[in-house]
């Protein structure tokens, strides 16, 4: 069981870890495009990757609590 949560939790953490990607992407392309501040990409990059952080890290809690609440 050890085994299918720590899987389940890299496999989510590297979809996190996409779409922290992707969402910088987007950001830098709106602030080539000055359809952002400098500031607002700062805040909101800083915003991205500290939630995906955050997320990635309590992700194995949630597994193991809802594994154990299943079984």
């Amino acid at each position: 069981m050890e085994v299918l949560i720590t899987i389940t939790s890299v496999f989510s953490a590297l979809i996190i870890m996409m779409t922290v990607y992707n969402m910088m992407k987007v950001l830098l392309i709106a602030y080539k495009r000055k359809e952002i501040s400098g500031r607002k990409f700062i805040i909101f990059g800083a915003i991205a990757i500290v939630t995906g952080f955050i997320v990635a890290s309590v992700l194995p809690y949630g597994y193991t609590i809802f594994v154990e609440y299943i079984y």
